[in-house]
């Protein structure tokens, strides 16, 4: 029964080979690039802080409103006060319309709010004394504005364009984010089928030498514990091989979800050697420098720390806001009248604000301001330092990446022939079960360090692409123009 299963676990994926998708690690990227889900996320969270730019940049811009009651019906007993400073009770049973068009505009100058409104008003009174009465205003100029010492609009255009741009260069980060998940998972699956390969191929190895140990024992020529460890040896191919091919399965998943693609399996391309290229350590930090959202990000984090600290010195001790008003207005009950004559109407109000004694709150907010600002400072130099650190350490292990693999690869040959080599000894009763077993444990060990480094020898330069945003290889800046608003 064990020997059906292993015959159908390792016959499965065989079975379905013609249904195989065969892909190279570039053809992942690309597919990755625009079906996975982590490029669904990166998007709509860079089309939310295109809509937040498009906002803001309409803010700027003059508003058209229209406000209407239509109608309001009103029958019920109120109190009001008479011209005597009386309180009065009347009984009220009126229908009311009214509307009106209003037209403001942002002043980022002075951070107020200029509007011109209009407005008509119908009243119709039922009952005893029954009329009808009108009353309109053809313009109103209005100004406000909440403080004189503080002007947001000033602070909101210096910042509020650096977070688009920081939200830009994010999403090209987060692009090539996508490549280097896609880079792992697809190295993932690789070495599992490599290594499936391998516990196969072993086991095939160990079975024959299994074999040619049981006749060595029933003539006399090895003695039973040896037999035993070749026998403990193939039973351990076995597991291994039922081991890497629930491994395959589950890398190949893997990956097949994440680009989305319609068959799990997958048939691999190993990725060949990039052109030989060097990375200069300045070039790599000044094209970081220019490219990368964290140099934006910095600048940003200033100017919204100063901009709290503006904040608190503005309404510290003075609170000063103004607000005018000029217009002309009409009233009656002749509607053909009441563009006749108009009623001037003015107003202009200054608040004034100051704290007397208030247990240090406000000196408090602006030291609490004043700290917060220098502990972004020391914070933003500190990510800096870390930042090109960073790179001059990436771009020191990218150098060395080449050399690893070529060497991981000569002892991956070098390996493979020496086992080679042992088992035809084996065979021939030259060497001992223990010389082969180390002959084997070292090719596997050697295959599986070529893989890793020719895995870390591609995710590297998906990083550095990531940390620099900079294509070394066509000497040109990263970009990305398939960014989609909907």
């Amino acid at each position: 029964m064990k020997k059906i299963l292993l015959l159908i676990i390792v016959i499965f994926p065989l079975l379905n080979y013609g249904q195989s998708k065969k892909i190279t690690l570039t053809e992942a990227i690309e597919i990755a690039k625009k079906k996975s889900p982590d490029y669904k996320t990166n998007l709509n969270r860079n089309q939310a802080n295109y809509w937040r730019f498009r906002r803001y940049k309409a803010s700027f811009l003059p508003e058209l409103r229209l406000n209407a009651v239509l109608p309001e019906y009103r029958n019920a007993v109120r109190r009001i006060t008479n011209d005597a400073g009386e309180d009065i009770f009347v009984n009220q049973n009126q229908l009311l319309i009214e509307g009106g068009l209003s037209i403001s505009q942002s002043v980022p100058f002075t951070g107020g709010t200029l509007s011109v409104n209009t407005n008509l008003e119908r009243v119709e009174i039922f009952g005893l004394n029954e009329n009808v009465r009108y009353s309109v205003i053809p313009f109103t100029v209005n100004y406000f504005q909440n403080s004189v010492l503080y002007n947001p609009f000033r602070w909101d255009k210096k910042i509020e364009p650096l977070i688009y741009e920081e939200a830009q260069r994010d999403f090209i980060e987060n692009m090539e984010q996508i490549a280097v998940n896609t880079s792992r998972r697809y190295f993932q699956l690789l070495k599992a089928q490599m290594q499936l390969g391998i516990a196969e191929t072993n086991l095939s190895n160990q079975d024959t030498l299994f074999k040619i140990s049981k006749g060595r024992y029933r003539v006399g020529k090895i003695a039973e514990n040896e037999l035993l460890q070749m026998e403990l040896r193939f039973l351990n191919s076995k597991n291994t091989v039922t081991t890497n091919t629930i491994e395959v399965k589950r890398t190949s998943q893997n990956l097949a979800r994440y680009l989305e693609l319609d068959t799990e399996t997958l048939v691999l391309d190993v990725p060949k050697e990039l052109p030989l290229f060097d990375v200069d350590i300045d070039k790599a930090l000044s094209e970081a420098q220019s490219n990368r959202k964290a140099v934006i990000e910095f600048r940003r984090k200033r100017l919204e720390a100063e901009k709290e600290l503006a904040f608190q010195k503005g309404n510290n001790r003075l609170e000063l806001g103004v607000s005018a008003n000029f217009g002309i207005s009409q009233n009656g009950d002749d509607f053909n009248n009441l563009f006749n004559d108009y009623n001037e109407q003015q107003s202009v109000r200054v608040t004034v604000g100051i704290p007397i004694f208030d247990w240090g709150v406000s000196k408090s907010r602006r030291k609490m301001a004043e700290a917060n600002l220098d502990l972004t400072n020391n914070n933003i130099n500190q990510d800096r330092q870390e930042f090109e650190q960073e790179i001059y350490l990436h771009v020191l292990n990218w150098s060395n990446q080449r050399d690893f693999l070529v060497t991981s690869e000569k002892a991956k040959e070098v390996s493979m022939k020496r086992y080679d080599i042992s088992k035809k000894r084996y065979v021939l009763n030259k060497i001992t079960l223990t010389d082969l077993n180390i002959a084997l444990e070292e090719r596997d060990r050697a295959i599986l360090q070529y893989l890793n480094s020719l895995e870390n020898f591609w995710n590297d330069y998906y990083i550095l692409r990531q940390l620099t945003l900079y294509d070394f290889i066509k000497d040109k800046k990263i970009e990305v123009d398939d960014i989609i608003y909907n």
